[in-house]
């Protein structure tokens, strides 16, 4: 489904992806690990178009996204879903526009057919009656669940979640991990999750791909992933300050 060969991207000099490599298996849950800012949501933005490589391919069902026009990516995206680490829902908004607003921007839909849809896709997530509440009105597990419906407004074939846990206690994040699997379980869609919570990785992987150095140094099935030997991984899995990786 997503194919990343040979990817660099630097900034002012600075290297976040280096030569990268990474196949994403469709109609799977992938999950990519890492330190923070080591480069994660930079990857996540090349897949999405949002960010074009210094240099490398980015293969979408085959398609080089990199090379599109404004107007060929547009319609690329519209296969994408993505839930933002904070939800990043519009303020000024309640949650039925925030869900519907990718409704008006990309269909020709009559309103009665977009509020029906926007019911759905917040029943799909676990809300009911929570419409013409305002963002500020929601906890953070809520706005998440919002997200995730505005994501699944379009029936993308592709849904990346930056994040999704942050900020989430621990039983708000198990809660939203299982929503993550009952929703590419019932959708099939192509899952990518951006994320350095070990626990949540391992719960809802069918694969595991670390990022480090602008590199993805290991990936595979979870079991592979978690039985490497690869010390830089390890240490990380374990969370353990001594190691190759260094503390700065």
């Amino acid at each position: 489904m997503i194919k990343l060969i040979d990817i660099h991207k630097s900034f002012n000099g600075q290297k976040v992806l280096d030569g990268l490599n990474l196949e994403i298996e469709a109609g799977k849950i992938t999950v990519i690990i890492g330190r923070s800012g080591g480069g994660k949501s930079v990857l996540l933005k090349h897949m999405i178009g949002l960010l074009k490589p210094d240099k490398g391919k980015v293969l979408i069902e085959g398609v080089d996204i990199a090379g599109l026009s404004d107007r060929e990516l547009n319609d690329i995206r519209k296969n994408f879903g993505m839930l933002f680490q904070g939800a990043a829902l519009f303020d000024s908004m309640t949650v039925g526009e925030n869900v519907a607003f990718p409704l008006q921007e990309h269909t020709k839909l009559k309103q009665y057919e977009i509020d029906r849809i926007v019911e759905e896709k917040l029943l799909q997530v676990g809300l009911k009656d929570v419409t013409h509440k305002m963002p500020s009105e929601l906890s953070g597990g809520m706005r998440k669940r919002v997200g995730l419906a505005r994501a699944l407004a379009l029936d993308p074939k592709i849904i990346l979640f930056d994040e999704p846990t942050t900020g989430l206690d621990p039983i708000t994040s198990d809660a939203i991990n299982c929503l993550i699997v009952e929703t590419q379980r019932r959708t099939k869609a192509t899952s990518v999750v951006i994320s350095h919570d070990i626990q949540s990785t391992f719960k809802i992987a069918d694969a595991v791909a670390m990022l480090y150095q602008g590199k993805i140094i290991e990936s595979g099935a979870p079991d592979t992933v978690r039985s490497s030997r690869n010390p830089v991984l390890q240490q990380f899995l374990q969370g353990k300050a001594e190691g190759p990786i260094r503390i700065v």
